[in-house]
């Protein structure tokens, strides 16, 4: 009995050793664990921040093939004549369709990456991989991404048409509350505080930069398009605009709200814009537009701009989808070194209703009929879309400067009524 019950000592012996053995070898890991990360953590952030560009050079090339089967698919492309899905009179593959299924090809293989990456969070997770790299195989499911909407009938397609047109609103709506928040911080940063007192002359010169450009831009439209009073819509838009303008510079002087002259500065040349490219998008007519009716083919003038036009497109998808900060909830979160450099599932589905929204520009938000080759986002309902969007960015924001106020108000409110019951329970 006294063998075994040294057997047994000696063995109990033996496993705490190994489990303490193996405690320690973990232990020893450990560093040479973190080392390893705190090592590939770097390398691993670059090559997600360089992937940026590489969606971005994807999303591009997507617009030029919408734009080749818009104006060109009919002589480029003659085989797509013998899908079946193009129909009987082969139309249903080009122009306005056409845009639509390469938009909904770009759809597919955005989503399919905001499905496999959207909550990635650590650089050494296998989704991180698959996000920077693996690109032999994304070229592949995009190129089956663009070529399956061929395939599908044009039923389908138009419904996909019409789910495009409220993601472009959406995709616009975020546009506009990332301009915002960049304006925004823009003033933050150049508000004067102790410490730098030479930034007060400096936001007080930029602001009278942006409100003498704004009124400018007013002058020239009402000059260039509202010549005459027969123009009565336009000069609408302009006056409505310069009402705008006038009321948000009115509200963030107000001693309540007190938010200078730079941010409201910044906005009005931003609405000035939007009303700018609204005007513009109105068909040439002889009574309101200085623009001659093009022909078919277009002048220099209007290639660059359609060139420039894709490029505003790309950078507003792009700017936006690396924007995720905006968009959190938490705004405290601390960016640890082995946290994505940005949330990879908010880059993604921006890039999926970007793909909706070049599609809206390219068929002038219109699913009936073709529009003029060389053109882009132009006709009424793209003017009334821009227009909407324009008031939309100025209520946004109008509400930005009061929202602060009114729920000081409503605290304060709270506090009294919490006193008074207080006082009456102790009467």
């Amino acid at each position: 009995m006294g063998e075994i019950g040294g057997t047994i000592e000696s063995t109990i012996v033996e496993i705490k050793l190994s489990d303490a053995e193996a405690e320690a070898a973990q232990w020893e890991e450990l560093p040479e664990l973190s080392v390893q990360r705190s090592v590939q953590c770097p390398i691993e952030k670059k090559k997600s921040l360089r992937a940026r560009y590489s969606y971005g050079i994807v999303f591009l090339i997507t617009n030029l093939i919408a734009w080749l089967f818009r104006d060109y698919g009919e002589r480029a492309l003659p085989l797509l004549h013998y899908t079946k899905a193009c129909g009987i009179e082969e139309e249903d593959c080009f122009h306005t369709m056409g845009v639509l299924r390469v938009s909904l090809g770009c759809f597919i293989f955005f989503f399919t990456m905001f499905l496999t990456t959207c909550y990635t969070r650590k650089l050494y997770e296998a989704r991180n991989a698959w996000h920077s790299g693996w690109w032999a195989l994304k070229f592949i499911i995009l190129a089956i991404s663009l070529a399956i909407p061929f395939f599908i009938p044009l039923y389908y397609i138009q419904i996909y048409g019409e789910l495009a047109r409220v993601g472009a609103g959406v995709f616009l709506i975020l546009q506009l509350i990332s301009v915002i928040e960049f304006i925004t911080w823009w003033n933050n940063y150049w508000m004067p505080d102790d410490r730098t007192k030479s930034s007060c002359s400096l936001g007080l010169f930029m602001s009278t930069l942006f409100y003498i450009a704004s009124v400018c831009g007013l002058v020239v439209m009402y000059a260039l398009y509202a010549s005459k009073p027969s123009c009565t819509l336009n000069i609408f838009f302009i006056t409505w605009t310069a009402i705008l303008l006038v009321v948000m510079m009115i509200i963030s002087l107000h001693s309540k709200v007190n938010r200078g002259l730079l941010s409201s500065g910044i906005m009005a040349s931003y609405i000035v814009f939007l009303c700018w490219t609204a005007i513009r998008s109105e068909p040439a007519s002889e009574k309101c537009s200085p623009q001659k009716q093009e022909n078919a083919h277009g002048g220099w003038s209007t290639v660059i701009g359609f060139l420039i036009a894709i490029c505003a497109i790309v950078m507003a998808t792009f700017s936006t989808g690396i924007d995720s900060q905006t968009f959190q909830f938490r705004k405290d979160a601390v960016q640890l070194e082995d946290d994505i450099p940005y949330k990879y599932g908010f880059f993604h589905i921006v890039f999926s209703l970007g793909a909706m929204y070049f599609a809206m520009l390219f068929i002038s938000w219109n699913l009936e009929s073709s529009t003029r080759k060389w053109s882009i986002d132009v006709g009424w309902a793209s003017t009334w879309v821009k227009i909407i969007n324009e008031w939309f960015a100025a209520t946004i924001y109008l509400w930005k400067l009061i929202s602060p106020v009114v729920r000081q108000i409503k605290i304060m409110n709270h506090e009294v009524s919490m006193e008074e019951v207080n006082k009456s329970a102790a009467a």
